[in-house]
């Protein structure tokens, strides 16, 4: 631990990345674009595999993203929508419905005054896009690789970082810390930073579904009294149309349509649906996962931030995590940037806690609808019922209304798309 041993023996970075899922590769990119002078590495914990996007070929059961306006902006910053837009399926319209009840509210991008409302775009294809830019930038990659232990310096913070190929250990010291290796990060509970989860007693099922009609491009999100269920629309498959099925239902309930035939799921899912797509013709490979609002007991210390997942990970209704979590990259990225450009120690606290301070609205905004929107929709009585209902009745009447409402999910509430 003395001076000398640490000058010779151990690799010193400006910031290491824990996690190379699509936030920390983001975070990486974002960073490479600004022509700093970054010493930037990347630990994940799985090896990337090698492929050439020349050869991608999509997959009817590829799982898939809903990308909103404002990371489509991030993502053009970093000159990567020009590659990701080829595979990607336009949300023109969302078409937002409370099973059993009258109300119903319809959002168009055209009123909104952009080209799509989001965008759907298969996960696998976002990781070959961000892959090819990491690999044009100077930021090192070991994978794979885990931390096995991270102990705070009186300046920076060294890892022992375990790498699973070569079975080796070595000693690694950084001046910033970024851990976004997902939820309940291990990472950060070996700093005592833990999480506080509230369980929703559902589970989330994920399914592609091949439809009779044209989706047109349309979003559907329908609230039951099991909870949400939203079709997004994805890229034609084999020339057939399709969409990505995200169903909240209670655990008992999930579990048993996960073991049930395709034809009992489909039929399950038509007479919670409806007919609007036509009937339902397949559907592929199903996922489920239990659902519940994770939060970090702290997002930032010095010479540390905790991002993506790791951060907050939030029920699945209208597709709001990744975003947040990339926005919360892009404003990162740009607070790093502007102390370092400034000559400031980018990795103090009150640098790191401007970052916290300008995302606070939009991450406590964004928790707060994607909690209570399940909740309120979950409500059987009459009286909310009634209430809920008037007001999507009320914003399908009123362009403001509507257009508040789409600015909030397309992630420029606050301020214009980008970082907002």
């Amino acid at each position: 631990m003395t001076k000398p041993q640490k000058q010779q023996s151990n690799p010193s970075y400006d910031i290491v990345i824990v996690g190379g899922g699509m936030v920390g590769i983001s975070l990486a990119v974002l960073l490479a674009e600004q022509q700093q002078t970054w010493k930037v590495l990347l630990l994940e914990a799985q090896a990337y595999k090698q492929s050439d996007q020349a050869e991608y070929r999509p997959s009817f059961d590829a799982r898939s993203t809903a990308l909103s306006w404002s990371s489509r902006k991030i993502f053009e910053a970093a000159g990567l929508w020009s590659a990701l837009q080829s595979q990607v399926s336009h949300i023109e319209k969302i078409h937002v419905s409370d099973r059993g009840h009258m109300g119903l509210t319809r959002i168009d991008a055209s009123e909104a005054g952009v080209e799509a409302l989001g965008y759907v775009v298969e996960n696998r294809w976002i990781g070959e896009v961000l892959l090819e830019k990491l690999a044009t930038t100077s930021v090192e990659v070991v994978a794979p690789a885990r931390v096995a232990m991270i102990k705070p310096l009186k300046e920076g913070v060294r890892l022992t970082i375990e790498n699973t190929t070569e079975n080796i250990d070595r000693y690694i010291e950084s001046s910033l810390v970024v851990i976004a290796d997902g939820a309940n990060s291990q990472t950060a509970q070996k700093i005592g930073i833990h999480s506080n989860q509230q369980p929703y007693g559902q589970q989330g099922i994920i399914a592609n579904i091949a439809l009779e009609k044209p989706h047109g491009g349309v979003a559907y999100e329908r609230f039951t009294d099991q909870g949400p269920m939203a079709m997004l629309p994805l890229p034609d498959y084999k020339g057939a149309s399709r969409c990505a099925l995200v169903w909240t239902q209670p655990t008992e309930t999930a579990e048993q349509l996960m073991i049930a035939s395709d034809e009992e799921f489909l039929k399950a899912l038509q007479k919670c649906f409806g007919y609007r797509l036509g009937m339902f013709k397949k559907v592929g490979e199903r996922y489920s996962y239990p659902l519940s609002l994770t939060t970090s007991t702290e997002q930032v210390r010095s010479n540390l931030v905790v991002l993506g997942n790791a951060a907050h990970s939030l029920h699945p209704v209208a597709g709001q995590g990744f975003n947040l979590s990339l926005r919360d990259v892009a404003v990162l990225a740009d607070v790093l940037g502007k102390a370092k450009t400034c000559g400031e120690d980018f990795s103090a606290l009150d640098t790191l806690e401007s970052y916290q301070q300008q995302q606070l609205a939009d991450q406590q905004n964004t928790l707060l609808f994607s909690d209570n929107l399940p909740k309120l929709f979950g409500q059987s009585s009459s009286a909310v019922a009634l209430g809920r209902n008037t007001g999507l009745l009320l914003m399908d009447l009123m362009p403001s209304l509507r257009s508040r409402f789409a600015h909030f999910g397309m992630g420029m509430a606050t301020k214009e798309a980008g970082h907002g």
